[in-house]
């Protein structure tokens, strides 16, 4: 199983005015963008290091999974939440040819913690030596304010971690950030997929 980010979030969408106002970068002195540059690497750590915590994409944007086969004929639990929409499913053979699944022949079940496609009848396996190719999207919100506000000050308590630790190499998670971040956090039963 593989899974891919089709598109990386916009630096646009990405709140550092929030963060320079966290960080009181501001104060007293007027901004000239010069922290730009690290504030934003400094978010895109925080949001790659909550999202891999809680199995979550803040930002909605696409994704594409490739898998080799079904988790059964029935439903497959999607590796990612919240997911808005299927985009598409393909079967791909050995020779790499595709064939389009009907998008009427299963449907997408929402789920807070695990979304799954679910077939009408049963979904189709693939073929010897082929795969399955789903292209979807997941997230919160398509930006900052559709995040969770519980989640978005994770992120902010994060970024400052990583903006505080900048060349000693020693920050972990932020104090409180695992209390913001628990309630997103999927359960796993052991023995369940």
């Amino acid at each position: 199983m593989m899974m891919v980010e089709m598109s990386s979030v916009s630096s646009a969408l990405l709140p550092i005015t929030e963060l320079t106002d966290h960080l009181r970068l501001a104060s007293g002195f007027a901004d000239d963008g010069s922290q730009d540059a690290q504030l934003e690497s400094c978010l895109r750590a925080a949001l790659a290091a909550i999202e891999a915590r809680i199995g979550k994409a803040l930002f909605q944007r696409g994704f594409s999974w490739h898998l080799s086969h079904w988790q059964s004929p029935q439903e497959q639990v999607l590796p990612v939440a919240p997911v808005a929409m299927i985009d598409s499913v393909k079967l791909v053979s050995r020779a790499g040819v595709e064939t389009q699944l009907d998008p009427d022949s299963y449907s997408l079940r929402l789920d807070a913690h695990r979304p799954a496609i679910v077939a009408v009848s049963k979904l189709p396996s693939p073929s010897s030596g082929g795969s399955i190719e789903m292209e979807f999207t997941a997230g919160f919100g398509a930006d900052w304010h559709g995040v969770p506000a519980d989640l978005r000050q994770a992120v902010l308590l994060q970024a400052a971690e990583y903006y505080d630790a900048q060349g000693t190499g020693g920050a972990g998670m932020a104090c409180g950030v695992a209390v913001l971040i628990e309630p997103y956090r999927s359960v796993r039963m052991r023995g369940l997929g």
